[in-house]
């Protein structure tokens, strides 16, 4: 019988690195706060710090203000702080857009991706320039509310105030840490140990995950330490230990970043063995079943062992559902040539937060759907800032069955180029929050796409007639069970009774900061009879809601799981009490800066219903 030794060697060798990869990510936080520690106790004291806060927000994925505001917005990040060292709820400070886990337990929450890493946890993000490059030495950030929130601090080597840009864009991570869970909600000034890295740099990269918060978070500033010249390092040094590298040192070591181990899969020769051992005994379904537990980099790693696995590691099969976002700062236009022959099946594609700064052109991006978008259903393009008019042209031509597209914060695509939409008539999931889409080609997506069930417009402020956009959907939209209208500027009574109609099947329904309704017109109350089937309200900010809004709320809507009446003056405990007897499914309840709801209420009212999340936030 021949040998299987080799074949049997070379995967354990695999499952061993691993392994060991595994088991290193759970202290890689503090390892890597050792390695900045000890590199920085290395360093010669040739430089002058520099100290700078941020010039700059360049870039963010969501916040919770408005467009046209600064209240609430990541523009806060930009100069000196407004409340540090204070604590508590305050306008002038950058908040996201979510916290905890609310938003994954609503009608509109989406299906996970499956091979996402362990280790991507991000969120949020928001990138920060600063005046001059350096070398960084420390990162202070300064957290007014319910801090923790930041997972990941990167820097960039592009300089965003340079005439000339770089040839090749290199994202290096600093720090990065699971979320962890933070004991109450004060300030502090959050300086994690940074790693020591190789290049200048003035765009610094915070990215956030909140599921573990009781409230938003609020960022103040951020404060940029570091020298001009490279710290040189002693000649002191010791060796390496192995168990002290780190997931992304192994990938630069080995050359095993997406765009390398893309260029690997057409280049590498493989050694041919006599068998491939007890893998020939194998169903080949049941091989596939067990790599399908793998990595995108892990699968480009097992590739390289024999012909059998690299047949295995390339089967369309593997790549039916692909989330390219946690890779975004190695994807660019060669890693999706490599990718075209291996997702001629693709169904899921993520590709948010990739292909900025040029890393993915519009030709580029255009080719693979080309190959690959004939069977794709779902595709989330989020903060994709190379997407333009041609390319939502080419997802309409070349993706005859999508059915879901998100497009949430592409802000850089131009207003007429949303009218390509309405040519997909299949869609049941349409994101467009914080985009640049007007009127019109809205109508004509809403007159086209009856099929729509889910639709999220949130701080789209290029829309004139919020009343004519719901008339519209009460029309033609009958199946939408979720749609997001965070603060649109002027709905009224009008649109909501329109809206409530046509729509009766919504499940999930945000009128947050909507400064037009009013509750005197009974728009809240045609809400409650007409739409029985809510399980999550947003009114946030209306002042206006009342004692009756809250009990017609609880007399037509017992399915209601989460309630936001934020800042209203009008809602007594009577009321309340009211709704928390009828709505049994209730989870969440947000009565920050209602009037009449004092702390003393709200403690009364956790004890008699201890399984709703009753929020009250304050400002001191």
């Amino acid at each position: 019988m021949p040998p299987v030794f080799p074949m049997l060697t070379v995967l354990s060798m695999f499952y061993y690195m691993c392994l060991r990869r595994r088991a290193r990510t759970a202290t890689r936080g503090e390892m890597n706060s050792r390695r900045a520690i000890e590199s920085n106790t290395r360093a010669l004291p040739i430089n002058v710090e520099i100290v700078q806060y941020a010039k700059e927000v360049l870039d963010f994925s969501s916040h919770y203000g408005s467009e046209n505001s600064m209240s609430y917005t990541m523009w806060n990040l930009a100069g000196i702080p407004n409340v540090y060292p204070s604590s508590g709820d305050f306008t002038q400070t950058a908040v996201f857009r979510t916290y905890g886990t609310w938003w994954d337990r609503c009608p509109s929450a989406r299906l996970p991706f499956r091979r996402t890493p362990s280790t991507f946890c991000s969120q949020d993000y928001v990138e920060l320039a600063f005046e001059e490059p350096v070398y960084p030495t420390a990162v202070h950030i300064l957290e007014t509310y319910h801090p923790g929130a930041v997972v990941r601090i990167l820097a960039c080597s592009a300089n965003p105030y340079s005439q000339n840009p770089p040839a090749e864009v290199r994202w290096e991570v600093l720090w990065s840490e699971a979320p962890t869970k933070v004991n109450g909600p004060q300030a502090r000034q959050f300086t994690p140990c940074i790693k020591q890295i190789n290049f200048p740099t003035n765009l610094i990269r915070l990215e956030v995950n909140s599921s573990l918060l009781d409230y938003y978070t609020e960022l103040d500033a951020v404060v940029l330490h570091g020298v001009k010249e490279r710290p040189v390092l002693s000649l002191k040094t010791s060796m390496i230990d192995m168990n002290d590298i780190d997931e992304d040192e192994d990938e630069e070591r080995y050359g095993c970043g997406m765009d390398t181990l893309s260029k690997q899969f057409s280049i590498v020769t493989l050694r041919e063995w006599p068998t491939n051992g007890y893998f020939d005994k194998l169903p080949y379904e049941l091989i596939q079943l067990i790599l399908s537990h793998l990595t995108v980099p892990d699968l480009c790693r097992l590739a390289q062992t024999c012909k059998l696995l690299y047949q295995h590691c390339c089967d369309p099969l593997q790549y039916i559902h692909l989330s390219l976002q946690p890779y975004w700062a190695r994807i660019n236009d060669t890693s999706l040539e490599y990718l075209q022959s291996r997702c001629t099946l693709i169904q899921w594609l993520n590709l948010s937060w990739t292909g900025n700064r040029g890393a993915i052109s519009v030709s580029g991006f255009s080719r693979f759907l080309k190959v690959c978008g004939s069977e794709l259903v779902r595709l989330e393009l989020s903060c994709g800032h190379f997407l333009n008019e041609m390319c939502l042209e080419v997802i309409t031509e070349m993706c005859p069955n999508l059915q879901e597209l998100n497009l949430s914060s592409c802000d850089k695509i131009p207003p007429q180029a949303f009218n390509h939409i309405a040519k997909v008539g299949s869609l049941k999931r349409l994101i467009l929050y914080r985009t640049k889409v007007e009127q019109t080609a809205l109508l004509s997506i809403l007159n086209f796409c009856s099929e729509l069930q889910h639709l999220s417009l949130g701080s789209c402020v290029m829309i004139e007639d919020y009343d004519l956009i719901a008339s519209m959907m009460g029309a033609k939209c009958k199946k939408l069970r979720s749609l997001d209208l965070w603060r649109c500027k002027n709905i009224t009574e009008s649109g909501i009774a329109e809206l409530a109609s046509g729509c009766q099947l919504l499940e999930e329904l945000d009128l947050g900061w909507c400064p037009t309704l009013q509750s005197s017109t009974g728009c809240f109350t045609n809400l409650a009879r007409k739409l029985p089937n809510l399980q999550k309200l947003f009114l946030t900010a209306n002042r206006s809601v009342c004692d009756t809004d809250i009990e017609e709320l609880a007399a037509n809507c017992t399915r209601l799981r989460q309630l936001d009446i934020l800042g209203t003056r009008m809602v007594s405990p009577a009321s309340l009490r009211k709704l928390l007897e009828s709505c049994k499914d209730l989870s969440l309840l947000d009565v920050s800066f209602c009037s009449q709801i004092d702390n003393r209420v709200v403690l009364e009212l956790n004890a008699n219903f201890p399984n709703v999340f009753i929020k009250k936030s304050f400002t001191q």
